[in-house]
């Protein structure tokens, strides 16, 4: 019942984000919050107009406010558009800005957790149940890594597993962020939407990772991690690994519904190297359980050669079995670490692995971050420096496969890695380099 006049005068001493959220209440605040004198104003105060109209009076020559014509001569909502857009764009350039410097051992850029700062950036997973009805987890903990971030879930108020259909992972960005303070959460956001996960039968289509005397792990391809308790079978966290490689573009670029679709690769073709696509790979390798790091490190001048090429993949030894010079110690004992508010554990024998396979040019090639497990494997070493039980970690998807061998010395109490092989997917070297293997 309260007059237009007497709306406008108090949507006049808003700010651009609760004018957007005022717009949200009826149709009738929308049109009134679209008023292009309030965002001319809000637009005007934030970017100074860069140029000025000039009109002939008699012999004097001055300067015309753009206020009249542009509120009279532009449709409502053009000017706050305009300041959206606007926005966008400088968010966009400070971004950009910071992911260009690159790390030359990664090939990624050196300032992620800056750029993810400078542009609001948070994730989401949002539950579905089976009548349809949306459950929104928002509260986690980040993890920052070389190449990766991690995230954690977890809430007393976790719907029952059993009426769960499907988990989606979203990339939110607040429409206008505010670098001088946190967003908020009731504020105008984006979602783009990261992957989605089948909830049904979840014990039984996804693999086990382990278990500690508080949960039960399960893993969920693209890198996400279920924790279930074990007396009730309910959610007691979730956490994903995502890696820096367009980490950005996927939580940004998509919309509410459709997955943002990565450019295809343009292969340059090299006439002069017969073995062009074989040779002068680098590995950066990251294994950590939460908190602890247990290896950290650089592998360059990876090759593979043709006799190797067989069953549709590529090979590249980083750690032979043979050459005990290059063999690995990790540091503490493997495990995943959780937390929730109440309590917390530690899962042995898995941990999460982060790859960044770069090309000749360091370029990322072949990048993840997985949870992964170990396994005992039944053979026993049958090497003579190391006296002790083998393990076996894999890991596999459409594009290659990791494949390391562990051994526990009792002794001194830690692993050695004694094996570790790349194994990439032929079609996507063809397909990267414009060659045939």
């Amino acid at each position: 019942s309260m007059p237009s006049e007497m709306l406008m005068k108090i949507f006049s001493y808003l700010d651009a984000v609760s004018l957007l959220c005022v717009g949200c209440v009826n149709k009738h605040f929308y049109h009134l919050a679209n008023d292009n004198g309030i965002w001319l104003r809000i637009y005007s105060s934030c970017f100074r107009p860069k140029r000025t109209i000039w009109k002939m009076k008699s012999e004097q020559t001055e300067t015309v406010s753009l206020d009249c014509a542009a509120l009279h001569d532009r449709k409502p909502g053009h000017w706050k558009k305009e300041y959206i857009f606007k926005q966008i764009a400088a968010v966009k350039t400070r971004v950009m800005r910071l992911v260009k410097p690159v790390d030359p051992y990664t090939g990624l850029p050196c300032k992620n957790k800056e750029a993810i700062k400078a542009s609001g950036l948070s994730w989401i997973i949002v539950l579905k149940d089976k009548n349809g009805k949306e459950h929104i987890m928002e509260k986690a903990n980040l993890s920052f890594k070389d190449t990766s971030v991690t995230i954690l879930w977890y809430s007393t108020n976790w719907p029952c597993l059993d009426i769960l259909s499907t988990l989606k992972l979203f990339g939110v960005t607040p429409l206008l962020p505010d670098q001088s303070r946190d967003p908020s959460k009731n504020g105008p956001r984006r979602r783009s939407v990261i992957a989605e996960y089948h909830l049904a039968n979840l014990t039984e289509s996804s693999v086990a990772l382990g278990a500690d005397k508080l949960v039960q792990l399960f893993s969920l391809n693209p890198g996400l991690l279920v924790g279930l308790w074990k007396e009730k079978n309910e959610i007691a966290f979730v956490m994903a690994s995502l890696h820096y490689h367009q980490l950005l573009e996927r939580s940004t670029l998509g919309s509410a519904t459709v997955q943002y679709a990565l450019p295809p690769d343009k292969p340059v073709l090299d006439d002069v190297d017969p073995e062009h696509g074989l040779h002068g790979y680098s590995l950066h390798l990251d294994m950590h359980g939460g908190s602890c790091t247990y290896l950290c490190g650089t592998f360059r001048s990876l090759f593979c050669r043709k006799g190797d090429i067989a069953n549709g993949y590529l090979r590249l030894t980083v750690v032979s079995l043979k050459d005990n010079t290059k063999h690995l110690p990790l540091i503490g004992t493997l495990g995943l670490s959780w937390e929730t508010d109440a309590f917390k554990g530690n899962v042995k024998d898995c941990y999460v692995m982060d790859v960044t396979l770069l090309d000749e040019t360091g370029k990322p090639f072949w990048c993840f971050s997985a949870p992964v497990y170990m396994e005992l494997s039944s053979k026993a070493s049958s090497l003579y420096d190391y006296m002790g039980h083998i393990y076996t970690t894999d890991y596999a998807d459409s594009e290659g496969k990791v494949c390391v061998e562990l051994v526990w010395l009792e002794e001194t109490k830690e692993y050695f890695i004694v094996n570790l092989v790349l194994y990439i997917s032929t079609r996507k070297v063809n397909n990267w380099y414009g060659t045939n293997y």
